[in-house]
C-alpha cells in the first residue's frame, strides 16, 4: 500500500497509485510493496538517492527506471528539488507519482471515478498502462480495474 500521509491525498488517488504499483509489476518483487525494484526485477537497499543504474532489457531499450512507479533517474532529479524532497524513499516516491498524477490533469478524473479518462491521460508517463505507443507490454483495462478497487478505489 501507498505510504504516504492519508491527509495528503484521498482513497482513490491511494488507490490510482497501488494500481500503478500492480501494473508496472513492482509489487512482485522484495519485501517493501515495490518500492526498492530497479526495472528488470532486481532490488536496491538505500533510499538516499534513486539508484541511478541503466539497465539493457533488450536490444535497443535501456533504463532507469527504479522504485514502485519505475521513475527514471532524469526525472527523479528534476522532482526532488521541484517538491523539495529529502530522498528516494517510498513517501518520495508516492509524492513524485501524485505529481505526475497532477501534471496529467488526472486526479480530477480519479476523484470522479472515471478510471479509464484518467489512466489514458497517464499513458504516457507509465508505459503498463493502456494508450501510448512505447512499445512495451500494456495492462488490460480490466486487469487495472480490479487492481484500482481491490485497493479501495470507486469507479462511477
Amino acid at each position: 500500500m501507498a505510504r504516504i500521509d492519508p491527509s495528503e491525498c484521498s482513497i482513490n488517488q491511494v488507490a490510482f497509485l497501488d494500481m500503478l504499483a500492480v501494473s508496472e509489476g513492482t509489487i512482485k518483487y522484495g519485501d517493501d510493496d515495490g518500492y526498492n525494484v530497479i526495472v528488470g526485477g532486481t532490488l536496491f537497499d538505500s533510499y538516499a538517492d534513486h539508484p541511478r543504474k541503466l539497465i539493457e532489457l533488450r536490444p535497443n531499450l535501456a533504463s532507469t527506471a527504479a522504485g514502485r512507479y519505475q521513475l527514471l533517474s532524469r526525472y527523479f532529479d528534476a522532482y526532488k528539488v521541484e517538491l523539495n524532497l529529502p530522498d528516494f524513499s517510498p513517501v518520495s516516491q508516492d509524492k513524485i507519482a501524485l505529481q505526475q498524477m497532477k501534471e496529467c490533469r488526472a486526479i480530477p478524473l480519479i476523484e470522479a471515478g472515471n478510471l479509464a479518462e484518467a489512466i489514458a491521460r497517464c499513458s504516457n508517463i507509465w508505459a503498463s498502462l493502456p494508450g501510448n505507443n512505447y512499445g512495451q507490454h500494456q495492462n488490460a483495462l480490466a486487469m487495472l480495474s480490479k487492481a484500482y478497487t481491490d485497493a479501495g478505489g470507486i469507479i462511477s
